[in-house]
């Protein structure tokens, strides 16, 4: 394992212990709305600051975009190397116990992951990625599904919660994709949803409007498990316009090609 991912293992184990203390306690969790829809707790700027912790210990010139602290005060600043972190994917999942939440680690190197982490605490899956070297499951090969028709394909998707602008277009791709796949799934933490398309347990996935920290961990398991992750062109501008679209190759042409006839002048790519 490369050393930078073994810091990774190192920072989620930490934060998940956070996380799974406060699980059991969650009815006297402090709860705060950043705005409609998207909450943030005491145990997320707690996870938060122990993966940061750890990260700067062994790395301390590498700067740092996680969802909590932003920036981090801009420490870091000119370095080719960030940290994208979000210490609590599925907040809302976690607040209401509902058991579908993760950590998610990525280090960049201008502009490109290179590492990655999901971390599924409930579970103790651990998905990993170096790019170049694979992509991992608890140390076991993952690889994208085989399925090579929508027909036959279970899909994975997130509804707009922060920005509605596009709700319309939104809902009529999944009104055809309903009736044109074998299902679609929506479990609340985008960062899974990815990391189930690297490990073949979803064929594709889609969503609107996600934040870099969303998505930097699972694009790269991804790539590495043999499947595509791209913007709404199916281009490498996701983490910019947070819009993605991912999937094994074939399943990825295909929902591109519905995604396109629903697309309106102002969606971004």
């Amino acid at each position: 394992m490369h050393p930078a991912l073994n810091i990774i293992v190192k920072a989620a184990r930490s934060a998940s212990k956070i996380i799974n203390r406060a699980s059991h306690d969650i009815e006297h969790l402090k709860v705060t709305a950043k705005r409609q829809s998207d909450f943030v707790t005491e145990v997320d700027r707690a996870a938060e600051a122990a993966i940061i912790g750890v990260l700067r210990e062994a790395y301390p010139e590498y700067g740092i975009l996680a969802e909590e602290s932003g920036e981090a005060a801009g420490l870091g600043a000119g370095s080719e190397y960030q940290w994208i972190i979000d210490p609590l994917d599925g907040t809302t999942n976690f607040i209401h116990g509902f058991p579908q939440y993760a950590i998610s680690i990525a280090l960049a190197h201008k502009g490109q992951v290179v590492q990655s982490l999901v971390y599924d605490v409930v579970r103790n899956e651990m998905f990993t990625a170096s790019k170049g070297g694979g992509a991992f499951l608890n140390e076991r090969r993952i690889r994208v599904s085989k399925c090579l028709k929508l027909e036959d394909a279970l899909l994975g998707t997130g509804f707009p919660y922060r920005v509605f602008d596009h709700v319309d277009a939104y809902f009529g791709i999944f009104k055809e994709l309903m009736q044109k796949t074998s299902g679609i799934r929506r479990p609340g933490a985008a960062s899974l949803d990815l990391a189930y398309v690297a490990s073949g347990r979803l064929d594709g996935f889609w969503e609107f409007g996600l934040a870099p920290w969303d998505i930097a961990g699972g694009a790269l398991l991804i790539s590495e498990a043999g499947g595509l992750i791209g913007d709404l062109s199916g281009n490498d501008s996701y983490l910019e316009t947070g819009n993605v679209v991912a999937g094994n190759p074939k399943i990825f042409s295909l929902l591109l090609q519905v995604i396109g006839s629903h697309r309106t002048a102002g969606l971004q790519a």
